[in-house]
This record gives C-alpha cells, sequence and structure tokens, in this order.
C-alpha cells in the first residue's frame, strides 16, 4: 500500500496495531509493503507469519468463509419440514434458498468495491454482524415471506464476507505463502459444504428447523471477536482523494444478474416465456452496464482490467470449471439411486465424498501452488478435471460404487487444486486498491458457473436420458444420461485448459515459478487500476 494513505507515522515493516481502539496489541503485518521495501523486509515478514496474530487473524477469516457456505449448504435438507410448517409449497420454501443465492450472487462485486473504498476490515465486520443479525431474525421469523427477508439480509452478509476474506489474504500473508491461506479459506469453504446437510439434519431432529439459523449465531459472534481484534486496521485516505462508489453501476449489474440467475434457475432447466424474457432483460443489462461503466468517473469495474489476459483467463475458466462441477450434484443423486440402486442415506454417504475430497486437498493444494507455482498447478488441476470426468463418462455401472466415487475423488482433488491456483495466480499479484473487487469477481465467476450448470447440465443429463422425467426414467436411460453429462463435463474443463494456455499463462513455466510472468501480471494490473 502506498505510503500516502497512511494515517500516521508507518511502524517497522508497515506494521500497524490489529486494535482499531488504540490499545496496544498484537501486530499484523501489512506483507504488500514489505515486500516492495526488498527481501530484507520480505524475510522478515515470513518469519512473522508465525505470529500468534496472523494466526488468529486466518481464523477468523476462515470462520467467515466457513459461516457463508453452511448458509447455502444447511437449509436445503430442511425444506420439506419447513414446508410443512408453513403450510407452503415446495416451490414457495425454494425462496430460502434462492433469496440467498441471489443476494450473494448479484452484491458480491459491489461488496468488493465498497470494502476498497471504505476500508475492508470496517466492512468486513459489519457484514458478519449483518450476518449474525440475519441469522437471529431466520431463526425468529413467524411467517415463511419474514424468513425469506431475513435470508435475503443474511445472504448480504454473506456476500461481504465472501468477497472481502479472499482480499484480506494479501494484506496478512507474504506472497510465498498465499496458495496456503488461498488452500485453507478453499478447504473452510469445503467443510461448511460438506457438514451442512448432516449437521442441518441432525439440529432439525433435535431442536426442529429454527436451530438450523441460530446455529449461525455462537459461530457469528466468535468470527466478529477474532477479526476485531487481529484483522488490520483501515488505513484512512484523504476525503478529497478517495474515489466514490459507483451507485449506479451496482445497481445495474445487480439487476442484470438477478435477471440472469432467476432465468437459470425458474422452471427447473425447462425454458418457457418466462426465463426467455429474464435472459432478455440480462443481456439489455449487459449493454446499460457497459455503457454505464464507460462514463462513470470511477466505474465498479474498469474496462482496462479485462484487457489482462491472466485475470480473463481466471474468470473463464472458473466459470467453466464450475459449471462442470455441478454436473457432480445434478447427476449423482440420480446415478446413485436409480442405476446403482443405493438409500437414501448411502447416497447421502457417497454425495459427501466430494465435499470431503476437497476438504482435505486445499491445504496441500496451497503447499503445492506455492512450491511448484500457481500457474502450473492450475494445469495440473485442469488436466486431473478432465481425466476424472473422461473415466466416469466411460465407466459400466457393473463397477458399482467404486466406479463412481474414485473417479469423482479425482475431479474433486483437481477442482481443489485448481481453484486454489487459480486464486492465487490471480491475487498475489493484484494491486491493494482493488483487491476487493477482484476478489469479488473471482467469486461471481464461480456462482454463475454454478448457477449456469445447475440448468445446462440438468438440461444435458435430462436430454441424454431420453426422458422428460428424470425421477421415472430406467436404470440404462438414466446410466446413458450419466455417461453423457460427464463426456461433455470434460471437454467444457479440455476448453478451460485451452483458455489457460491461450492466454499465455504459461510462457513463464521454465523460468522457476513465473517470476517473469509474474512482474507481466503485476505491470498489467497496475495499468488496469490506473484508468478505464
Amino acid at each position: 500500500m502506498s505510503p500516502s494513505r497512511d494515517s500516521g507515522p508507518a511502524h517497522p515493516y508497515g506494521q500497524h496495531p490489529a486494535r482499531g481502539d488504540g490499545r496496544a496489541g498484537a501486530v499484523v503485518p501489512d506483507v504488500g509493503r514489505a515486500e516492495r521495501a526488498g527481501p530484507a523486509a520480505a524475510a522478515t515478514i515470513t518469519t512473522a507469519l508465525a505470529a500468534p496474530a496472523v494466526r488468529w487473524a486466518l481464523a477468523g477469516l476462515s470462520l467467515s468463509v466457513l459461516l457463508s457456505s453452511l448458509g447455502t449448504s444447511i437449509a436445503h435438507v430442511g425444506l420439506p419440514t419447513l414446508a410443512e410448517a408453513f403450510s407452503a409449497s415446495f416451490q414457495e420454501v425454494q425462496w430460502i434458498v434462492l433469496a440467498y443465492l441471489l443476494a450473494i450472487t448479484t452484491l458480491i462485486v459491489g461488496a468488493g468495491r465498497l470494502g476498497d473504498l471504505v476500508g475492508r476490515r470496517r466492512l468486513l465486520l459489519a457484514g458478519i454482524s449483518l450476518f449474525t443479525g440475519a441469522s437471529v431474525l431466520c431463526g425468529a421469523a413467524p411467517t415463511l415471506w419474514l424468513l425469506i427477508g431475513a435470508r435475503a439480509a443474511q445472504g448480504l452478509g454473506a456476500a461481504v464476507m465472501t468477497a472481502l476474506t479472499m482480499a484480506f489474504v494479501g494484506e496478512t500473508v507474504p506472497k510465498a505463502r498465499t496458495g496456503r491461506a488461498m488452500g485453507l479459506l478453499g478447504t473452510m469453504s469445503s467443510v461448511g459444504t460438506a457438514l451442512g446437510p448432516s449437521l442441518g439434519g441432525a439440529l432439525i431432529a433435535g431442536f426442529g428447523w429454527r436451530a438450523l439459523f441460530l446455529v449461525n449465531v455462537p459461530l457469528g459472534l466468535l468470527a466478529l471477536s477474532l477479526a476485531h481484534r487481529h484483522l488490520p486496521v483501515d488505513r484512512q485516505e484523504p476525503r478529497a482523494g478517495r474515489a466514490r462508489f459507483d451507485h449506479l453501476g451496482t445497481l445495474l449489474l445487480a439487476l442484470t444478474l438477478a435477471a440472469y440467475a432467476l432465468a437459470m434457475t425458474l422452471g427447473h432447466g425447462r425454458f418457457g416465456p418466462l426465463n426467455v424474457a429474464l435472459l432478455v432483460a440480462a443481456a439489455c443489462g449487459v449493454g446499460l452496464f457497459v455503457r454505464a461503466e464507460a462514463r462513470a468517473d470511477s466505474p465498479l469495474v474498469r474496462r482496462a482490467m479485462f484487457r489482462d489476459p491472466v485475470l480473463r483467463a481466471s474468470l473463464a475458466t472458473s466459470a467453466l470449471v464450475s459449471t462442470v462441477m455441478m454436473a457432480t450434484l445434478v447427476v449423482g443423486p440420480f446415478y446413485l439411486s436409480r442405476t446403482l440402486g443405493l438409500g437414501e442415506a448411502l447416497v447421502g454417504v457417497v454425495l459427501s465424498v466430494g465435499p470431503l475430497v476437497a476438504a482435505v486437498s486445499g491445504v496441500p493444494a496451497g503447499r503445492l501452488a506455492d512450491r511448484f507455482g500457481a500457474r502450473r498447478m492450475t494445469a495440473v488441476g485442469l488436466v486431473a478435471m478432465a481425466a476424472g470426468s473422461f473415466v466416469l463418462s466411460v465407466a459400466p455401472p457393473a463397477l458399482g460404487v467404486l466406479g463412481y466415487v474414485l473417479p469423482l475423488a479425482v475431479v474433486t482433488a483437481g477442482y481443489a487444486v485448481f481453484q486454489t491456483a487459480n486464486n492465487t495466480s490471480v491475487m498475489a499479484d493484484v494491486l491493494p486498491d482493488r483487491r476487493g473487487v477482484v476478489s469479488g469477481l473471482l467469486n461471481l465467476s464461480r456462482n454463475l458457473g454454478l448457477v449456469t450448470g445447475a440448468s445446462v447440465m440438468g438440461a444435458v443429463f435430462a436430454g441424454a436420458s431420453a426422458t422428460t422425467d428424470v425421477t421415472r426414467a430406467s436404470a440404462a436411460a438414466v446410466a446413458a444420461g450419466m455417461r453423457t453429462t460427464f463426456l461433455v463435463a470434460a471437454l467444457l474443463v479440455l476448453a478451460a485448459l485451452a483458455v489457460a494456455l491461450g492466454s499465455g499463462w504459461y510462457r513463464g513455466l521454465t523460468a522457476g515459478r513465473n517470476r517473469t510472468g509474474r512482474t507481466r501480471t503485476r505491470g498489467r494490473l497496475r495499468r488496469g487500476s490506473a484508468g478505464p
């Protein structure tokens, strides 16, 4: 961070009190400034990573990621109970999940940019507080629509938490260990996804549906305490020098993303007039957003950012790969139950293998990215995903559960490696004043891939099964649909690999951990933040 943004005398190595109340406390290093100061300062900061304050800061960020992913996965298991409790249809209670997802998807980029402008620590604390307070409202909601409104507020808090946790890594962790920190965040996200269904089922059985949301309250208070005590304080920029928040661009982007997300989710993959109208509205929204950003003095997303081939490729590959990962959730339950004949309990156990593999792979993937280079490991992750998807496309049902689980584990581990390395490749070199918005864009690309995958891969599966109702399809038809779906998935991963290779990511692979490529990336992102 530039010294001109300091509000007071600089501490050694750019350190400043971790508490915002002026009391003596733990110190968190300003990694970006120290690394620019020279190798000696960077080495000092690397040693400082072992300091308890930094570990506790990462613990607070990890808990924030866990809460946001848990908020998504824990609600699904309670939908039947909620439909009965509120005497509502299944279509109505689905908005409990949809409101949360829409809030995250539509607001995550704006939340990241707002953090860049007003201070990431301040906004993250507000986001955790909103998420925790909204969880209380969810648990106390007397009607379905009040519950849905509280879930939307909870999603807004989750958008802030998701966007800013990744951005904070650059302020608390030296670049040499960025991959490990990203891997830890990925692990916590996977743990939240895997834990949601089983924890939700136990809470409903023991305490009722309100416990699904009230369980977030103590965890949220703990995350708030850790973030308040151990995250670096925000640097105050003179008011006259601050960029303005792009309200019009944020509104247009939110409406555009909402229209697209609804087009992909309403109708369960069957496109009707409403879906087409929403897609047309989304396309018009893109045009209006681009026009508004070209005229804005301080745009939400600068056009120059998309001239950077590394960022473009990262966003495109993340969206493609997330689309593929959705196939495991769309196809898996039907293949395991209809073709392999597993009961509901065993289906749940088998489906939990994917998130558990991702959770176990996250931190090792980060260490590999730090050791061998993020871009090299991005390619390794994509190759593993393509190989696992291809094996699933040719595996006969006679192989049983192992014939599904083993290739699925390869796909999921490859995804963990890709996601960690891809995020590290981008976030390690982005400038401090753009970390929030770039983090928001990376998370948005993943969410859009998941939303698109639910519709597109579901349509591919249904079409390949040659039936209008997959729940009544024969075992052979479901197996045929599974093979075709994962063949398409393998092709999509290969397309993502081609995008990555075509972007010039790997020109410096032979130059020792991509030092040349990183220097070029830093220059491009620096120019990208200079103007539209």
